[in-house]
C-alpha cells in the first residue's frame, strides 16, 4: 500500500504535463492548422489529452484532493477529535484583537481614512516617486506620484512590492557580532581605536564599498569621508550595472552622460535587445505611458521594432519582431550602421536571409522617419552597440527630439566590474583594514573568477563592517552588521532617471531600531548622533540659501520633489569614432545569456513572496528561474521541460531545469539572476538555483562556449501558464482579437463581427440606466505592456495571500488578476499578446445562479459582489464562471500570527479564511469611499476621481475604470468605439469588463507573405 500511495503521489497533479511533450507533433499540428491560432502553452497548442481534461475540470487536478500520508480514517479521527475540542463552532479560529483607544487623539487623524505622503523608490540608483498610502501611522499602499513628471502616477512591480519588504519579519532586527547579538553602543566602541589609527594614516587602509547612488545628501557624505580620509577608496558595485551603456557614452562621447528618449515624438522605434517597457529599466513608467499614448490606431500610431535574444515584454509589444543570439546582435548593429551610412566594418548579413531582409526593411524604414525615430540599446548589450546607436541616433536627427543626454544620474559613474576587481587586489595584496559594505551582497553576486566571497574570508582584514536589510551571505562573512532601515522608515533624497530629485521621506518610525545610510556615514565621520532628517535638510539648506527655506522644504516634502533639479540637456559632440573591428561569428557554439529575473531581479527582492508568486510575463513562472530553450534546441539535445541539465562553462557547473520557450532563439540558453539564495529568509532561501557561479567579469551578460547535458532527472516548476484555460477550441472564438492598422481601416469593426445580433436571456431584466452609477472596465490590449504591475497592486490593495510553490503548483494560487500570454503562429517566432483578465462582473452572471446561500450577488451598479461571510465553499461559482477568475482559500494561506502583517494589511478590505471563495471586486471599498464622499458634497462622482488599485498602478494606462452611465465618460467613450469586444460574449454573460482589440503596426515589407487575414477566421 505504501508503494501504491508513494507511486500516486508522485503523479503530476496540475496543468496536464504528465505526457511528455512531442514537439514534432506541436509542429506537424500547427502546419495543419488554417486560420489563426492562439494558445497560451505549448502543451495548449499540442491539443494533447490530458490537457483537455483539465480544461474541463474546475480546478487542476489534485486542488482539491487529499494527498496527506494520514489515511482517511485517521483523517476523521483526528477532524472528530478537533471538532470536539474545537466545539464546532467555525473551521478556523480567530485570534483575539483588543482594541485600545487614543488616550489623546493625535491632529488630523481620523480613523479609518488614509493619509497620502510623499516619497520615493530608489532602485540601482533610480528613483521612482511614489504616493504612500497610510493607515493610522502604517503605510499600507504605494502608488505612483500623480503630480512628478516622471511617474505620472504610475508605478511598477519593484515599487508596488517594496511595502512588503518594510513588514518584511525576516529583516535585520539587531546589531550584530560575529552572528550574535550586539548593540550599537558596543559597535561605536569597537569603531573608535580603528578610526583613530586610520586618521594618522590618512585613511590609507580604509575601502568604502557602496551601491549605485545617487542621493546628493549621501555623495556628499561619501566626498566628506574622503576629504577627511583622503587615501581612502569609494568603490561601487551591483550585479545588474549600467557599465557598459556607461561604457558606450565615452566611446561615442568621451565622457559620461545619462541618454533619455522622448517617445512620444517618435514615429518608429527601434529596440536593439532592450526590454524598455518592462520595470527595472530606468524611466519604464514613462516610456510605457508614452508608447502607449503613440498606439491609438486612429491617430498617429508609432511602430516598434524589436531585435531581442530573450523572448520580452518588449519583445511581445513589437510590431515587427527578430530574435537573435545576444552574440549576434552587436553584428545586426554594425550592419544597420552601414546601411544608414556609418563605416561599422559589417555590411551584410550574408548569414541570415531572415535577419537581412528585416534589416534593409528597418533602414529604409528609419531613412523616411528622420528625426522622429528612436533606436534604444539593451544596457546588458556591448559597448560598441551602445555607440552605435548613438552614433545612428545622430545621424538619424533624432538628438534633441526623441533622444536627449544630460548630466548622469549617477553619482560615482565608474566601471564598476573593475571597481569591485581593485578591491579584491588590494584585500589579497594586505592593503584593506577596514572594509564598510554600505548595502548590497557582492559576498552572493559578485563575478565567480573575481572570488570576493572568498577574499573575504581567507584575508586577514581586521575590521569588516556591513550596513544591510538583511542579514545576507555578506553579512555571514563580516565582523559587524548593522541592520538598516527600511526605505519607508528612513529620510533621505534620490534622482529619478531625469535628474529630478525626490525627498524620500520616512512614514513609521524604524520597526527594528536600525540605522540608515546617513546615519551610518555621519558616524564613520565623527557625527555620533547625528539625525536622518537633519541632514538631508541641512543639505538642502546649503543649495538654497535664503529666508525662504522653510517654505522651499515644506512644498518640496509635500509635493516630493525638488523644483528645478531636472537635469537640462547637454550638448554633446559625437567623436570620429574608431569602432573596434568585429568579432567573428561563433555560430556553432552554444551561447549563454544572464539576465535579471523578471521578479526578483539580482536577488535583491528574493524574500519578498509578492515577488516569488507573481508570474513571469511570458513563462508565468513563480518561485524558480530554469533555463530557457528554443523548441529546435530541445529537439536537437533531446531536451523537455523540467528536466534537469548540467550546464558548463569555463569548467565551472551548476544544474538547472530547463524549459521550452516559444520565441527564444536557437542554439541559445538564457538564465536568470537572483535564486539560490542561502541566506535570504523564509521564502527566499533554497528557492531556485543559484547562476552566478557561471557569470564572469568578461562576459556578465553573455558569452558563447556552454556545454548544456541532461542529468536524467526531473524538478517540478510551478507555473501558472496552462491554469484558468478558457475553453476555447482550435479555430474557434478567439480570446485575443488582433488585426493590422491597414486591416483595422478597411474593417474597423473586425473585433465584433462574431458577437449575437442582441442580447437574448432567461435572466430577468435589469434596466442599470435608471440608477446613477453603472461600474464598467475598459482594458486596451494596444496599450498592455504585460509588466504585471496591475497585479500586485490588486495584491496589496485587496490583501491577497501568498500560497507558496506547492500549492500553486497544486493550481491554488490567490492572485485575482491575471495577465494571459497567448501565443499565434510560428513557435520559432509567434506573434504574442497580454491579456489582462480580472472579473468580468457579468450583468447575467453564471456564478450567481448555482450559489446555494447566495454568498455571490449582484448590486444594482452591476457589481458582481461577494458575501463572505455567507460562503460555505462549494466552489459551484467557480465551476460555473467560463472566465476561471475566482479563487477559493483551500487552506489558511492568510498568516494570522506574524504581528508585522497586521500593520500591513489594508483595512478596508476583509481579510478572508480558509474554505471562502474571493475575487475581483472592481476595488468595491474604494467605490463605496468615494460615494460617500460625493454624497457628503451633494455631488455625483467625477469621471476619473475614483480609480481601481490596478487601474492607478498601469504605466501604460491601458485600464480605464469607470461609470458606463456617463456618456462623457471615458470609459463610455471606449466602450463605443469600434474595436470594444467582450471576452467569451457569445455566451451572452454580458461582462462589465471589455477589450480594445490590439492593432498592430508592421513594415508591409515584412508581413504580407506572414499575414493572416481575419476573413479565415471561424467561428464555433
Amino acid at each position: 500500500m505504501d508503494e501504491s500511495r508513494n507511486s500516486k503521489r508522485g503523479q503530476e497533479v496540475c496543468r496536464s504535463k504528465r505526457n511528455e511533450l512531442n514537439l514534432r507533433a506541436v509542429q506537424a499540428q500547427l502546419e495543419q492548422t488554417k486560420g489563426p491560432e492562439y494558445w497560451r502553452s505549448l502543451e495548449e497548442l499540442a491539443g494533447s489529452a490530458e490537457f483537455r481534461e483539465m480544461l474541463h475540470r474546475e480546478f487542476p487536478k489534485g486542488a482539491s484532493e487529499w494527498l496527506d500520508e494520514v489515511s482517511r480514517r485517521g483523517f476523521l479521527k483526528l477532524m472528530g477529535a478537533s471538532l470536539a475540542l474545537a466545539g464546532m463552532t467555525a473551521c478556523t479560529k480567530m485570534p483575539l484583537e483588543p482594541i485600545v483607544p487614543y488616550v489623546k487623539q493625535p491632529e488630523q487623524v481620523i480613523p479609518g481614512r488614509p493619509m497620502f505622503y510623499a516619497s520615493a523608490f530608489t532602485l540601482s540608483g533610480y528613483a521612482t516617486p511614489i504616493l504612500v498610502t497610510s493607515h493610522l501611522g502604517r503605510p499600507t499602499k504605494i502608488e505612483g506620484n500623480p503630480e512628478h513628471p516622471v511617474s505620472q502616477g504610475a508605478t511598477d512591480v519593484f515599487a508596488q512590492a517594496s511595502l512588503l519588504d518594510l513588514y518584511d519579519p525576516d529583516r535585520s532586527q539587531t546589531v550584530t557580532y560575529l552572528g550574535d547579538v550586539d548593540s550599537w553602543s558596543a559597535f561605536a566602541a569597537a569603531m573608535s581605536g580603528p578610526l583613530m589609527v586610520q586618521k594618522t594614516l590618512q585613511g590609507a587602509g580604509i575601502r568604502f564599498l557602496t551601491q549605485t547612488i545617487s542621493s546628493p545628501t549621501l555623495a556628499e557624505q561619501m566626498h566628506g569621508l574622503l576629504k577627511q580620509y583622503p587615501q581612502a577608496k569609494w568603490h561601487v558595485y551591483e550585479p545588474v550595472n549600467r557599465d557598459n551603456v556607461l561604457a558606450g557614452t565615452h566611446m561615442a562621447f568621451g565622457q559620461a552622460v545619462e541618454t533619455q528618449y522622448k517617445l512620444e515624438h517618435a514615429d518608429v522605434i527601434v529596440s536593439l535587445d532592450a526590454d524598455f517597457l518592462y520595470s527595472g529599466f530606468p524611466g519604464m513608467t514613462r516610456y510605457a505611458r508614452e508608447y502607449g499614448k503613440r498606439r491609438n490606431p486612429d491617430g498617429n500610431m508609432n511602430r516598434l521594432y524589436v531585435v531581442q535574444s530573450t523572448p520580452s515584454s518588449t519583445g511581445v509589444k513589437a510590431d515587427n519582431r527578430l530574435p537573435l543570439r545576444a552574440t549576434d546582435i552587436e553584428r545586426f548593429a554594425r550592419a544597420l550602421a552601414s546601411a544608414l551610412g556609418i563605416d561599422a566594418g559589417v555590411t551584410v548579413l550574408a548569414d541570415s536571409p531572415q535577419a537581412g531582409k528585416f534589416l534593409e526593411a528597418l533602414a529604409r524604414d528609419l531613412q523616411a522617419h528622420r528625426g522622429s525615430s528612436v533606436i534604444i540599446p539593451g544596457e546588458h548589450q556591448s559597448p560598441t552597440v551602445h555607440a552605435l546607436a548613438h552614433a545612428m541616433n545622430q545621424l538619424l536627427g533624432n538628438v534633441g527630439r526623441t533622444v536627449i543626454y544630460t548630466d548622469p544620474v549617477d553619482a560615482n559613474p565608474i566601471n564598476q566590474t573593475e571597481s569591485l576587481r581593485d578591491l579584491v587586489r588590494d584585500m589579497y595584496a594586505g592593503k584593506v583594514d577596514l572594509l564598510v559594505i554600505v548595502g548590497g551582497n557582492p559576498a552572493y553576486d559578485a563575478p565567480a573568477d573575481l572570488g570576493f566571497a572568498e577574499a573575504l574570508k581567507n584575508t586577514k582584514i581586521p575590521l569588516r563592517v556591513q550596513l544591510g536589510l538583511y542579514q545576507n551571505e555578506t553579512a555571514e562573512l563580516c565582523h559587524w552588521h548593522i541592520n538598516q532601515t527600511h526605505y519607508l522608515e528612513a529620510w533621505s533624497d534620490t534622482r529619478a532617471y531625469d535628474g529630478t530629485v525626490s525627498i524620500v521621506q520616512p512614514l513609521i518610525e524604524p520597526l527594528y531600531a536600525g540605522r540608515s545610510a546617513h546615519e551610518f556615514l555621519s558616524f564613520l565621520a565623527g557625527q555620533v548622533e547625528a539625525r536622518g532628517y537633519d541632514l538631508v535638510r541641512t543639505y538642502w539648506q546649503k543649495q538654497h540659501a535664503g529666508a525662504d527655506f522653510d517654505a522651499f522644504w515644506r512644498k518640496s516634502v509635500h509635493d516630493g520633489w525638488i523644483a528645478g533639479t531636472t537635469y537640462v540637456p547637454r550638448q554633446v559632440a559625437l567623436k570620429a569614432t574608431s569602432f573596434p573591428p568585429p568579432a567573428l561569428p561563433d555560430t556553432n557554439s552554444l551561447e549563454i545569456i544572464f539576465r535579471p529575473d523578471r521578479s526578483i531581479y539580482d536577488g535583491r527582492f528574493s524574500n519578498n513572496g509578492w515577488l516569488q508568486e507573481l508570474p513571469k510575463p511570458l513563462t508565468k513562472m513563480t518561485w524558480d528561474n530554469p533555463a530557457l530553450i528554443a523548441p529546435a534546441l530541445a529537439e536537437r539535445l533531446h531536451l523537455k521541460s523540467e528536466e534537469l541539465v548540467e550546464l558548463q562553462l569555463q569548467g565551472r557547473k551548476i544544474q538547472a531545469p530547463v524549459w521550452i520557450q516559444a520565441g527564444h532563439p536557437d542554439n541559445s540558453v538564457t538564465v536568470f539572476l537572483g535564486y539560490g539564495r542561502r541566506r535570504a529568509g523564509r521564502a527566499g532561501t533554497g528557492a531556485g538555483f543559484d547562476v552566478y557561479p557561471l557569470r564572469m567579469s568578461s562576459a556578465p551578460y553573455f558569452t558563447t562556449g556552454l556545454q548544456a547535458r541532461s542529468t536524467g532527472g526531473k524538478y517540478k516548476l510551478a507555473t501558472t501558464q496552462g491554469m484558468q484555460t478558457m475553453e476555447t477550441p482550435v479555430g474557434s472564438r478567439p480570446l485575443v482579437r488582433q488585426a493590422t492598422l491597414e486591416e483595422y481601416k478597411q474593417h474597423p469593426k473586425f473585433a465584433t463581427e462574431e458577437e449575437p445580433p442582441s442580447p437574448l436571456s432567461l435572466y430577468p431584466g435589469f434596466d442599470y440606466k435608471q440608477e446613477p452609477y453603472a461600474w464598467g472596465m475598459a482594458i486596451d490590449l494596444n496599450a498592455c505592456v504585460g509588466c504585471n504591475t496591475c497585479m500586485i497592486a490588486c495584491q496589496s490593495e485587496n490583501n491577497v495571500p501568498v500560497v507558496g510553490k506547492e500549492q500553486v503548483v497544486k493550481g491554488r494560487h490567490m492572485h485575482w488578476l491575471r495577465v494571459d500570454a497567448y501565443y499565434q503562429g510560428d513557435r520559432a517566432n509567434p506573434r504574442a499578446f497580454f491579456q489582462p483578465v480580472p472579473c468580468m462582473h457579468c450583468e447575467n452572471a453564471p456564478c450567481e445562479i448555482v450559489c446555494p446561500v447566495g454568498a455571490t450577488v449582484h448590486s444594482s451598479e452591476g457589481l458582481n459582489d461577494m458575501v463572505y461571510n455567507r460562503c460555505v465553499g462549494t466552489r459551484y461559482c467557480s465551476n460555473n464562471c467560463p472566465y476561471k477568475v475566482r479563487r477559493f482559500n483551500f487552506l489558511l494561506f492568510q498568516d494570522w500570527d506574524t504581528p508585522q502583517y497586521k500593520l500591513m494589511r489594508n483595512p478596508d478590505v476583509t481579510v478572508r479564511s480558509r474554505g471562502v471563495m474571493e475575487k475581483c471586486t472592481y476595488c468595491v471599498q474604494r467605490i463605496t469611499q468615494h460615494r460617500i464622499d460625493a454624497e457628503r458634497a451633494d455631488r455625483k462622482i467625477a469621471d476619473g476621481e475614483l480609480q481601481t488599485a490596478c487601474q492607478q498602478a498601469c504605466p501604460a494606462n491601458a485600464i480605464i475604470f469607470g461609470n458606463i452611465n456617463d456618456p462623457n465618460s471615458q470609459v463610455a467613450k471606449l466602450k463605443a468605439q469600434s474595436r470594444n469586444y467582450g471576452l467569451l460574449e457569445d455566451l451572452n454573460t454580458r461582462p462589465r469588463t471589455t477589450y480594445l482589440a490590439e492593432v498592430r503596426n508592421p513594415n508591409p515589407e515584412l508581413e504580407p507573405h506572414m499575414e493572416i487575414k481575419i476573413s479565415n477566421q471561424t467561428k464555433e
